[in-house]
């Protein structure tokens, strides 16, 4: 033991010169601390109450005679003693137990008080025989429960145990020797375990170490050794152990016996506990002086020693060692704080001890690791560059990495470095740089084991302790193409994984089986990122994967949704079609191959707008042309031949191959051009009204590529007849033009005869021979009348290259036709001139004297019966001015117009509501005028049934309001 270091952990508070209060005459007979004061017993029976550095707070009598021992309770302010008092008979002891509530003052004088005492007790009775008390403990359980254990000279406890303040007690006795020498049974020290709802009890004497378990009933009692101690040498630790000091040694006890022993030599006149620290006031028998020593058990040095008077009570209170010495002097003693120690520590190079004192003081993590910072730069100046990286190491979570990485940057100190990242990645704490390094570290080394238990040693997916991509990047630039693809693959970076397949390996083949088993919503992101690399080397293939991706029939099924739903859920071609922009012939493989099985997508307009773009342009780079021209090319150099005859040859087999090329590639645009023609054709159903595709953007594309068929197909479809026949007339096709027109130009199908007209005028400036085309058409024109003969003659008159005889048979018989009309016409004139023989003037006269008379003058009705029932006329009657004349009750209500004429009267005003109705009708007259071959006779129509009002002011309007004033008349 004496090679234990000796350090200066504590110092002497209060310049170490503590008196007991000179308010305390008495001899002190026993001490106890808690709750912040210190109780002191004194002979006289008096009790005091000492403050923070010793001070007298106050004092009261707690019996007559003397205090014995006393003990402060810490849970309640309670102050339990034993003392003698005056005897109250002969039979009754004089020792007693009293309980005081400190919070309860109780006056006692003018200026004085003391504590309310809430309970006295006898100790001894006589089921309890009286006899010394060597030793007294009071372990509060719960409360108000207490349980108090008297030691005797006898060897037995005394247990009292309950709610003393209200007598609720129940008395037990626990017997542990039966030596007749008082001197060696006597219990010298007790000491309570409490362990969950265990409660047991050690009791010492000078020859043995007992533990009762006060579970049972009765205790039982186990004796853990044969040797014991004397008075003042026995505590307890703060782990519920049993110390004992003999001059040989300190002795541990637990439960199942002797533990731990210590060989400090002296005798212990006092052991104490604080703070994990073992208090030993001990006698040198050789110089009879009393040391005081705190010994730190845990690091093996002793923290303090002091020698010291001679000891009469050992106390802890207020953070503080409290030595209570024979001539009322105290010594008050307390720890250091850790900075200090540290730096105590720090100047001697005690780096281990300093950690070890930290850790067992249980002091925060960042003072820890700044302990081993220090402890491993003084390692890293002594060049012990291991030991240093293991202190270190051991400050990561505390410590900025960047420290020590600065330090082993060194390529001599590359495996230190490594060993610090990875324990940097264990922790989690490993930053994108600190990966980057690591990994720069195993490629260094090419410790290619250590970059697999690295990489491949996790469990779980997504479970890394570095960054993932940091990971990746470091091993594809180092050409640890596995690794990197291991890690991907296990995080899920696919974007990572397909990039080094591609660009590092140009595993196509197994990037697209990679791409084939991933989820339809990640194969359809990774397809559109490098869909152009898989394009260019595995067309075939990618268009396959493209079209699971978006006619997926196993996801249809799965889902169990609609087509409709389930194509708008998939990924449509639209969305790909950027990887297709330098293979052109790909895309439109692909587009084929999806609108064959999908004829319904949500799409279709944008799909069919890019079929007929691929379609209807000029140029493809076809693979199968390019690839025709290399092979022949390698087959003319495989001949070598020389001289001229290679010149010669050269130069007809380029020829050859070149024609040969553009025949194909025209071959190939007409066959494009029959898909386009095809497309546009299905695509814009009959029964649709618009078509699935943009018809502005495919007049275009077929009036950029001169594709005849389409843009002739789509103007029809859209009703332009005059640009269909406007692009047979930039052909000077004429034989197509007349079919054309005989197709659209008949009226009787709905065409439009003008087409007719327009054609008479291209061929009348055409300035060539074209006699038999206008021949064909003037019969048209003939037949529907579509122009009078001077128009047509006039338009052909102004190509110089037509004779008369083109016309002369047309005239002969438009004027034979015209001449026909002719004689009709007179024919219907003089019809009418013998149908108006008679005056129409005089008619007109006289049914205007008629409406003169029937206003003017009195009309004599003269009929005798009823028109309505033929009977004799009688009254009441109603006679009209149409000379009709009826029974009253034959007309029934009507009295206003005659049965016999309203019907004639209703149909002429019915008539005239209907005409009138007409006029407002304009559209209908517009209609009829531009549908008739002769307007003016429409026109006429209107005018002669009076549909058109005369607007014309003056005697007109005077006859229009005299003529309807006699209508109404009428």
């Amino acid at each position: 033991m004496y090679q234990w270091r000796k350090f200066e952990f504590f110092e002497e508070k209060y310049a170490g010169k503590s008196t007991i209060p000179d308010e305390i005459t008495g001899n002190i007979s026993c001490c106890s601390s808690g709750r912040g004061k210190i109780a002191v017993g004194c002979d006289s029976g008096e009790v005091a109450l000492l403050d923070r550095g010793l001070k007298f707070n106050h004092g009261f009598q707690a019996h007559s005679s003397s205090v014995l021992f006393l003990q402060q309770l810490k849970q309640r302010n309670f102050l339990v003693t034993v003392g003698e008092d005056d005897r109250i008979s002969p039979q009754l002891s004089a020792v007693c137990l009293k309980v005081f509530d400190l919070d309860k003052m109780q006056p006692e004088g003018p200026s004085t008080s003391s504590p309310d005492c809430i309970q006295i007790l006898r100790i001894f009775t006589t089921q309890f025989p009286e006899a010394k008390i060597t030793s007294f403990l009071v372990l509060e359980e719960a409360p108000p429960i207490l349980l108090i254990a008297i030691g005797l000279d006898n060897g037995c406890i005394y247990c009292i145990q309950g709610d003393i303040a209200r007598e609720r007690i129940k008395r037990f006795r626990l017997q542990v020797e039966n030596d007749s020498d008082k001197s060696q049974s006597s219990i010298t020290g007790l000491g309570f375990r409490v362990d969950g709802q265990a409660l047991q009890l050690f009791a010492v004497t000078p020859t043995s170490v007992s533990l009762f378990n006060l579970q049972t009933q009765p205790a039982s009692r186990q004796t853990l050794d044969q040797i014991g101690c004397d008075f003042n040498s026995v505590a307890m630790s703060d782990r519920m152990e049993l110390i004992i000091g003999r001059s040989e040694a300190v002795y541990f006890y637990e439960v199942d016996g002797r533990g731990p022993c210590w060989a400090f030599e002296g005798e212990k006149k006092f052991l104490g506990w604080f703070r994990g620290y073992l208090l030993c006031v001990i006698a040198d028998q050789r110089n009879g002086r009393n040391t005081f020593n705190i010994y730190d058990l845990k690091n093996r040095l002793i923290a303090h020693s002091i020698v010291v008077k001679e000891v009469s009570y050992l106390l802890c209170e207020w953070g503080n060692i409290i030595l209570i010495m024979s001539d009322k002097t105290a010594l008050c003693i307390g720890e250091k704080d850790m900075e200090s120690k540290l730096d105590m520590l720090f100047k001697k190079n005690l780096y281990t001890v300093a950690i070890n004192l930290v850790q067992s003081q249980q002091a925060d993590a960042a003072a820890t690791a700044e302990v081993l910072r220090k402890y491993g730069d003084h390692l890293y100046g002594k060049q012990d560059y291991d030991e240093a990286m293991a202190q270190y190491i051991h400050t990561i979570g505390h410590l900025e990495p960047s420290y020590v990485i600065q330090k082993f940057l060194d390529a001599q100190r590359i495996y230190n470095l490594t060993n610090y990242l990875e324990k940097l990645h264990e922790n989690g704490l490993a930053s994108k740089d600190h990966t980057t390094l690591l990994l720069n570290c195993y490629t260094k080394l090419k410790d290619v084991e250590k970059l697999n238990v690295f990489i491949k040693s996790e469990e779980g997916v997504g479970e890394h302790k570095f960054d993932v991509e940091t990971a990746i990047r470091v091993c594809r630039a180092a050409n640890y193409h596995e690794h990197a693809m291991y890690v991907a693959k296990k995080a899920g970076r696919h974007e990572w994984y397909l990039k080094i397949l591609l660009e590092d390996l140009g595993s196509y083949e197994e990037a697209l089986q990679y791409i084939s088993r991933l989820e339809q919503s990640q194969a359809g992101v990774t397809v559109k990122e490098y869909g152009k690399i898989l394009i260019e080397h595995k067309p075939v293939e990618t268009i396959e994967i493209l079209m699971k991706l978006c006619t997926d029939e196993s996801e249809k099924a799965k889902r169990g949704s609609s087509n409709g739903t389930f194509m708008s859920m998939l990924p449509s071609p639209v969305d790909f079609l950027n990887i297709f922009i330098h293979h052109p012939q790909s895309l439109m493989d692909f587009l084929e191959k999806y609108t064959n099985k999908v004829k319904d997508s949500p799409a279709q307009v944008e799909i069919h707008n890019t079929l007929l773009e691929l379609y209807l342009s000029s140029d493809l780079n076809f693979p199968s042309i390019s690839q025709l021209s290399i092979a022949e090319s390698d087959n003319f150099r495989a001949e070598k031949p020389s001289g001229a005859a290679v010149m010669s040859r050269a130069r007809s087999n380029g020829k050859f191959v070149a024609e040969r090329k553009d025949l194909n590639k025209e071959k190939a645009r007409q066959e494009r051009f029959q898909k386009g023609l095809h497309l546009l054709k299905s695509a814009w159903p009959s029964d649709q009204e618009h078509p699935l595709y943009d018809v502005d953007l495919c007049i275009i594309l077929c009036e950029m590529n001169t594709f005849k068929e389409g843009l002739l197909y789509l103007y029809e479809k859209m009703k332009l007849y005059k640009e269909v026949i406007a692009c047979y007339m930039q052909a000077r096709d004429h034989e197509g033009l007349i079919s054309c027109c005989k197709r659209l130009g008949d009226s009787r199908k709905g065409g439009d005869p003008s087409l007719w007209a327009d054609l008479l005028k291209y061929f009348g400036e055409l300035g060539e021979e074209c006699s038999n085309e206008v021949k064909e058409v003037l019969t048209y024109i003939e037949r529907d009348d579509i122009l009078p003969p001077i128009i047509v003659l006039q338009t052909l008159s102004k190509n110089p290259c037509l004779t008369l005889s083109v016309v002369k048979d047309y005239i002969a018989r438009k004027l034979e036709q015209e001449s026909k009309l002719i004689e009709e016409d007179r024919q219907a004139i003089d019809k009418y001139q013998v149908s108006a023989t008679k005056d129409p003037i005089e008619e007109t006269l006289s049914m205007r004297k008629e409406i003169l008379d029937l206003r003017t003058n009195a009309r004599i009705f003269q009929l005798s019966k009823c028109t309505a029932c033929t009977f004799t006329l009688d009254l009441p009657a109603v006679h009209f001015m149409c000379m009709h004349s009826f029974h009253q009750r034959c007309l029934g209500d009507n009295e206003k117009e005659c049965p016999e004429c309203a019907p004639e009267y209703q149909s002429v005003l019915e008539m005239k509501r209907n005409l009138e109705q007409n006029s407002k009708n304009q559209d209908q007259f517009f209609k009829q005028v531009r549908s008739s071959k002769d307007g003016f006779s429409v026109i006429a129509e209107y005018f002669g049934k009076g549909i058109i009002s005369k607007t014309t002011n003056g005697p007109t309007g005077t006859l229009r309001s005299s003529n309807t004033s006699s209508n109404s008349g009428f």
